[in-house]
């Protein structure tokens, strides 16, 4: 009688069936968190974008269009906010009057349905008409 050590073929394939089984539960789970990842930078980008404003509202009682590293202060939404977006981010905010404005954010890499968020601050007209609340971003 021989003593052989090791697994058989069946051992094996049994193995390798179990763990495919448990890959094809896992891989759906995770597919989509990069794009979770991605909303929720647009979201804080909207949500950082708000105190800028606020701090460019400060200095000239009105909002600006334009983002840039440095603030350049100006009235009638001349001036510039200091704001950089994240990665990939692109947002346009849309002065209402001086005293509100609105602003939508993108990403490309997005492939959902879901490919733009929104948010609106005083006088500003909520973008979509998806966004509900004041200075709450949305995404649609």
């Amino acid at each position: 009688m021989s003593n052989r050590k090791g697994f058989t073929l069946i051992e094996l394939l049994i193995v390798v069936v179990i763990i495919g089984i448990l890959a094809a539960i896992a891989i759906p789970k995770f597919a989509n968190t990069k794009e979770k990842a991605v909303l929720a930078s647009m979201k804080s980008d909207l949500r950082n974008l708000v105190t800028a404003e606020e701090g460019f509202f400060s200095d000239n009682q009105d909002y600006a269009t334009t983002l840039g590293a440095n603030q350049v202060n100006g009235n009638g939404g001349g001036g510039t906010v200091a704001f950089v977006p994240s990665a990939n981010n692109a947002i346009t905010v849309t002065r209402e009057s001086a005293g509100g404005w609105s602003a939508e954010v993108t990403n490309p890499t997005l492939k959902g349905a879901i490919k733009t968020c929104g948010i609106f601050v005083g006088s500003g007209a909520a973008p979509n008409g998806a966004v509900k609340a004041e200075g709450a971003p949305a995404c649609y």
